[in-house]
């Protein structure tokens, strides 16, 4: 098995994945495995169909979920990264929390964006026990959150988002109280921008060219109008409307250089506190920032009242 770089320490991916062992649970991934130049099994990443089944046997061997599928032409998310983000939001409220890593359903996180694999709520629910809401704009992603949930009898909050200019507005109720909210902005500007973001990543994968999509994906899981930068400033913009009823605001930020503005439209917002956390992933480096109205000592007391 190849390691994987600097994956979080308490990634369950961090050596590769256990092909032997993830076939022995999903038998249907079998067919679909190959040998790469070195003589180790993998599966070829340009067949989505592929991906598909290995995310079914990686979500079924290692975080119990029995039943996992999403429609054609959905987002279809590397796990290892997915759970990377999980880890390191522990870490963030466990630094709120005395430095435990707090458990239990008590805990509450909010998924903007929740899409068709709900993959964000299977994870934190498996590895943490979080209760999950997840939201989302497309009537198909949540049809298939729903069924998922329903197939594996898990409890997660589905609620749609109707206003396309809207984050928080009209999905987080007035009796709401998160302690944490994530979020994997859609990062391109338009569907061009996407297109040409998935030729430069099969060229730096030396795949030559492809017309898929990678991972696929629909519009709004992939590109909004101003792209990433606009997407997360009407984020912090909101927040704001919402900034005693959430500990923890985050979001993924896949381009660096989004940083710098990023940071002087939560200056503007006056948050009390403000983080970039990096990710590192095998060659990749990814990162999300945080940030939090509350003062230090709010923040146990957020703890305090949740376990009430």
């Amino acid at each position: 098995m190849a390691t994987k770089a600097k994956l979080h320490p308490r990634n369950q991916h961090s050596e590769g994945y256990d092909f032997v062992r993830l076939v022995a649970q999903t038998p249907e991934l079998e067919p679909f495995t190959i040998s790469n130049p070195r003589g180790q099994t993998t599966v070829d990443f340009q067949e989505v169909g592929a991906v598909r089944m290995l995310n079914r046997a990686l979500l079924k061997t290692h975080y119990d979920i029995d039943f996992w599928d999403i429609p054609a032409g959905y987002l279809c998310p590397p796990i290892p990264g997915r759970i990377d983000y999980i880890h390191y939001l522990a870490d963030l409220l466990a630094g709120s929390n005395n430095q435990e890593i707090p458990r239990g359903r008590h805990i509450k996180a909010l998924d903007i964006g929740t899409g068709a694999s709900l993959v964000y709520p299977l994870l934190g629910q498996s590895e943490y026990g979080w209760h999950f809401t997840g939201s989302d704009i497309d009537v198909g992603a949540l049809k298939s959150a729903k069924q998922i949930c329903e197939l594996n009898g898990l409890k997660i909050t589905l609620r749609r988002q109707n206003e396309p200019e809207n984050v928080f507005r009209g999905v987080v109720k007035a009796n709401d109280a998160f302690h944490v909210t994530l979020c994997n902005p859609p990062f391109h500007s338009s569907m061009e921008q996407a297109n040409k973001g998935t030729q430069r990543k099969w060229a730096n994968l030396g795949k030559g060219r492809s017309k898929k999509l990678n991972f696929g994906g629909q519009n709004a899981e992939l590109w909004c109008p101003g792209g990433e930068i606009k997407f997360i400033a009407r984020m912090i913009e909101q927040s704001m409307e919402f900034a005693d009823q959430c500990l923890w605001f985050t979001s993924l930020v896949s381009k660096k250089d989004n940083l710098q503005p990023l940071q002087r439209i939560l200056k503007k917002a006056r948050v009390a506190d403000f983080k970039v956390v990096e990710m590192a992933q095998g060659q990749k480096v990814s990162r999300f920032i945080a940030w939090t109205y509350m003062k230090k000592n709010q923040h146990s007391l957020f703890f305090s009242n949740a376990e009430a």
